[in-house]
């Protein structure tokens, strides 16, 4: 199933599920976001919530509705940093060896959080905005210390996502230390906390219809350039041993999210990064296509 969040003209926002993409058909489930539905588990991929009985749901026309991302307030947003090879290689990295290492996380805040078609403003710190698209999973159960083999088990299902980031700070009124061992470390820290800079969506495809995340074709455009074009299946860590590793770090809860590495292709590779008036789309297949505008902060 694909299920929406979404938003009417007078504020109110509902959940439901898109039951006819070629027409725009929405068959409204219920008050807020996905949350509830996502903690329904099992419940909610039969499509019994938000029902009572054979009672007859409400239907809204897709372009009668603003579309939001699919969680509002996710828990915790966990990311796994350099998860495919190329993307190692393009950074000035070697290849890893996985039997060697273990996955490398890193977290945004539910303020990265924004919905397909809204606006990514540059903050005024840093003029080097870069594009990232991402298979998110969203857990569906609570675990901890989950193996490997049980992990999808876990996985209510998956999104397109673009884990927008700030790859280095200008100066903002003293001078910089390039000497500082922290510098480097921007990227993975302040860099990834900007307010918007976490797109998921359009919808949330429950992981029955997905079946093997880990053979999903994966892209990414600006102004219609192509710049990522990539394949799940290249991942280093598979999304159950992501799911897995991060269990053993903390209590995963229903709704919280993982973005699961991107490709090779991004804007750091050539010092491109994003202008004002850019239009990225983030595609992973089958989750549709993810709208980011870009607006330089004024």
């Amino acid at each position: 199933m694909k299920l929406l969040t979404y938003t009417y003209p007078d504020g109110r926002v509902a959940h439901g599920e898109l039951v006819d993409e070629a027409a725009g058909t929405i068959e409204e489930w219920g008050d807020g976001d996905l949350l509830g539905t996502v903690t329904a588990g099992a419940a909610a991929r039969n499509g019994a919530a938000g029902s009572s009985g054979d009672q007859q749901r409400a239907t809204v026309a897709l372009d009668q509705v603003r579309v939001l991302a699919p969680l509002q307030r996710p828990g915790k947003i966990i990311c796994a940093a350099t998860n495919y090879q190329e993307h190692i290689v393009e950074g000035g990295g070697t290849p890893v060896d996985k039997q060697r290492t273990s996955p490398k996380l890193f977290n945004k805040f539910d303020t990265a959080i924004a919905g397909t078609g809204e606006t990514f403003v540059i903050p005024e710190i840093s003029a080097s905005a870069d594009w990232e698209v991402e298979l998110a999973v969203v857990i569906g159960a609570d675990c901890d210390h989950v193996p490997v083999e049980q992990a999808l088990d876990k996985v209510f299902g998956y999104a397109t996502a673009n884990d927008i980031s700030l790859r280095k700070l200008d100066n903002i009124g003293f001078e910089r230390d390039t000497e500082n061992p922290w510098v480097g470390f921007f990227d993975w820290l302040e860099g990834k906390w900007a307010n918007g800079s976490a797109p998921v969506g359009p919808y949330l495809v429950t992981a029955d219809e997905v079946g093997d995340p880990q053979n999903l074709p994966i892209s990414l455009t600006v102004n219609d350039k192509v710049w990522q074009s990539g394949n799940t299946k290249d991942m280093i860590f598979s999304c159950a041993e992501l799911v897995a590793f991060a269990s053993r770090l903390c209590t995963l809860h229903a709704g919280d999210i993982i973005l699961t590495g991107t490709p090779s292709g991004v804007g750091a590779t050539t010092s491109t990064w994003l202008a004002d008036g850019d239009v990225m789309v983030a595609e992973v297949a089958g989750l549709g296509k993810l709208v980011t505008e870009v607006q330089k902060a004024r």
